[in-house]
C-alpha cells in the first residue's frame, strides 16, 4: 500500500523533474550537429558486434533515402529531391558502380521526396512523397522511363507517400503519412511549409468519424489573426460536437495494396501518425514503423516512443487519440506544463492493439529489413535504420536520440543496437567530430542476405524553427560479418 507520504514524495518529485526539463535547454543531434563543408567518413568510427565490419559503398549523395538490387545484383539509390527545411530539387535514381561512382537513370519532377524503391519484375517502383502535387507511385524502367501509377493521394502536409513494398500476393504496398502532428492544422505547419502552399489541406479519415467538439485557438502565423480550428477541418474552421466527418480513398496515416499496373486501391489499415518503413518478414507477415507524435502545434503530445507494428488488414492503430495501443484519457502523454491531450472521436473505430517493439521517443526510426541469411546472422530479426531526433522542432530532449541501427526480436519486442558510433557520448558523427554515421534513413539486406546496406541521409542541423540539409553529404555504408 502507497502511504500519504510517499504520494507526498512521489508528487514532489513529479514537480522538481517537470520543472528541470521544462528549464533546461534541448541537446539533441539536431542542435548539436555541424554544417561541414566536407563530410568525414571513416568505417572505424562505426561500433558494431564483433565479427562485422563496415564499408563504404558511395558518399557525396544529396538526400538519399533508399537502396535496390536488379537482378544482377547490381545497387541503385534514390536521391529524395526534397528536405525539412523546405530544399526542393530533382529527384533521382542512381546506379552505383562498384567504385562508388554515381550514374544518373532517371530524374524525377520537383514533388519529392522520393521517399523508398523496390524492383520487381524488371523495373522499380517508387513512393514520390507529394510536397507539390499530392503523392504518387512511380514505375522505372531500367532505360529511365517513368510512368505514373497512382497519383493525388493526400500527402501534402508533414508527411509522406512512403515505402513501396512486394507483397506475397503480387500487390504493391505503400503508406501515407498525415497531414498534421496530431489532428489538428495549426501554425507549426505554417512553419513545415506546406499551408503556406495548401490553406485548405487537413486530415482526412479512413471512414467515417465523429467528433467531440473540442477546438483549438492559435494565432495565424503570417497575420497573428486569431482561428479556430476543429481535427480533420480546415485552418480556422471550428467543430461542433458530434459532427459527422466523411471518410474517404485515400485518406490520411493509412496502409494501402493496390496492384502493380495501379489499379484496385485497398486499404489494409489506418490510423498510423506516419507508417514510414514497409517490409514483409520471411514469413509473410507485413511489419510496419511508425513515426510517434511530437510536442509541438495545437494538441502537443509528450512522451510517445516510435513503433514497431505487425499490421493486421482492417485494423484501426490509434491515430490520432492513442499511442502505442494506449489511450490519452489522462496526463500520461501531457507536455510538462500543459493540458493532457484529451480524445478528439467520440466513439473509436476499434481498440487499437499493442505494437510489437516501442523504440526511442524522437528517435524518427524509419526503414527496416529483416535478416534472412544465418552467414549474416540474426535471422527472423528486423533491422531498423533511425534517423534521429529533429529536436527542438519535435519537442526537447535532454541528449541525443537515435543516429543508429537497431536490431528488434519481433518474438518478444527486445530492441538492440547494431550500429552506432564509436564514443562515450551518443550523437551523429558531425556533433562528434567523426566519420561515422549520421542520419540513417534506410536499411536494406542484398539478394542473397549476406550484407546489410544502410543509407545515411547525410548531415542536417537544427537551429530553433529553422531546419538546415546539407547537400552532398549522403553516404551508402555496407556492414558484412567477417567470422562465424
Amino acid at each position: 500500500m502507497v502511504r500519504p507520504l510517499q504520494l507526498l514524495i512521489y508528487f514532489l518529485l513529479f514537480l522538481l523533474l517537470s520543472g528541470c526539463y521544462r528549464t533546461r535547454s534541448s541537446k539533441g543531434g539536431g542542435d548539436l550537429s555541424r554544417l561541414m563543408e566536407n563530410r568525414l567518413v571513416n568505417p572505424a568510427d562505426v561500433e558494431l558486434p564483433a565479427g562485422y565490419k563496415a564499408e563504404v559503398v558511395a558518399t557525396g549523395l544529396t538526400f538519399p533515402t533508399d537502396v535496390a538490387f536488379d537482378a544482377q545484383g547490381q545497387v541503385y539509390a534514390i536521391e529524395a529531391g526534397y528536405s525539412y527545411g523546405e530544399e526542393f530539387l530533382e529527384p533521382k535514381l542512381l546506379r552505383i558502380g562498384p567504385d562508388g561512382s554515381k550514374t544518373t537513370i532517371a530524374t524525377g519532377a520537383i514533388n519529392g521526396p522520393w521517399t523508398g524503391i523496390n524492383f520487381h519484375d524488371n523495373a522499380f517502383y517508387v513512393a514520390e512523397g507529394g510536397q507539390k502535387e499530392g503523392g504518387k507511385i512511380l514505375k522505372i524502367t531500367s532505360d529511365g522511363t517513368i510512368t505514373t501509377l497512382l497519383q493525388n493521394l493526400p500527402t501534402f502536409g508533414d508527411h509522406h507517400t512512403n515505402s513501396p513494398a512486394i507483397g506475397p500476393d503480387g500487390n504493391l504496398y505503400f503508406s501515407t503519412g498525415t497531414a498534421t502532428n496530431s489532428g489538428v492544422v495549426g501554425p507549426d505547419n505554417y512553419d513545415m511549409g506546406w499551408l503556406k502552399r495548401k490553406p485548405d489541406f487537413h486530415d482526412i479519415p479512413c471512414q467515417d468519424i465523429t467528433l467531440t467538439g473540442q477546438n483549438f485557438t492559435s494565432k495565424a502565423a503570417e497575420t497573428g489573426e486569431v482561428k479556430t480550428t476543429g481535427p480533420y477541418l480546415p485552418y480556422g474552421t471550428p467543430a461542433t460536437a458530434q459532427q459527422v466527418i466523411q471518410g474517404a480513398l485515400p485518406c490520411s496515416g493509412a496502409v494501402f495494396r493496390v496492384s502493380l499496373e495501379g489499379s484496385n486501391l485497398e486499404l489494409v489499415a489506418w490510423g498510423l501518425r506516419n507508417p514510414y518503413g514497409l517490409t514483409f518478414a520471411p514469413d509473410g507477415q507485413l511489419y510496419v514503423t511508425e513515426n510517434g507524435y511530437d510536442d509541438r502545434g495545437s494538441r502537443p503530445v509528450w512522451g510517445t516512443g516510435d513503433y514497431l507494428w505487425r499490421i493486421q488488414t482492417g485494423q484501426w492503430y490509434g491515430w490520432p487519440d492513442f499511442a502505442g495501443g494506449l489511450a490519452f484519457n489522462g496526463d500520461r502523454f501531457k507536455v510538462p506544463g500543459e493540458t493532457a491531450p484529451q480524445p478528439l472521436l467520440a466513439s473509436h473505430p476499434a481498440t487499437p492493439p499493442r505494437p510489437v517493439a516501442s523504440l526511442g521517443v524522437h528517435s524518427s526510426s524509419n526503414g527496416l529489413d529483416f535478416s534472412t541469411a544465418a552467414a549474416f546472422g540474426h535471422v527472423g530479426e528486423a533491422f531498423i535504420a533511425q534517423f534521429g531526433d529533429m529536436a527542438p522542432n519535435v519537442g526537447k530532449v535532454l541528449a541525443p536520440v537515435g543516429f543508429k541501427v537497431v536490431r528488434v526480436n519481433v518474438e518478444n519486442g527486445a530492441v538492440t543496437d547494431f550500429a552506432k558510433n564509436k564514443g562515450k557520448e551518443h550523437a551523429p558523427a558531425s556533433a562528434l567530430a567523426t566519420g561515422g554515421l549520421e542520419r540513417p534513413v534506410a536499411v536494406k539486406f542484398s539478394p542473397d542476405g549476406t550484407a546489410l546496406y544502410i543509407v545515411d541521409f547525410g548531415i542536417m542541423q537544427n537551429t530553433g524553427d529553422k531546419t538546415i540539409p546539407l547537400k552532398g553529404t549522403g553516404v551508402i555504408w555496407k556492414i558484412t560479418r567477417t567470422a562465424l
